[in-house]
């Protein structure tokens, strides 16, 4: 099961622009020295401020917050023992006593 945080959705923005950065200026280039890739990035990234796109969030953070909410409750639920029981190894079966 794979779950990405809905805090995590920035960080997802940060590496596709990184990737694009890499893909689009860098492999493209042929640099005989460190200033001319450093100042391929800093052409890269005014010619890409020129029109910027601001990240706009599709759910409110209060719907974020409930679906959280709702996830963890369902999580730590009777209902899902049997999923704690593969994550953890914990069983519901009672320990001898010592």
């Amino acid at each position: 099961m794979h779950c990405t945080p809905a805090p995590a959705t920035w960080l997802n923005r940060v590496e596709r622009f990184f990737r694009d950065i890499s893909e689009n200026r860098l492999r493209s280039g042929v640099f005989t020295s460190v200033p001319e890739p450093v100042a391929a990035i800093d052409a890269y990234v005014a010619h890409h401020n020129t029109n910027p796109k601001p990240f706009i969030w599709a759910k409110s953070a209060r719907d974020i917050l409930h679906k959280a909410i709702r996830a963890h409750s369902r999580l730590s639920s009777k209902k899902n023992a049997t999923l704690r029981q593969y994550c953890t190894g914990v069983t519901n079966k009672k320990a001898p006593h010592l």
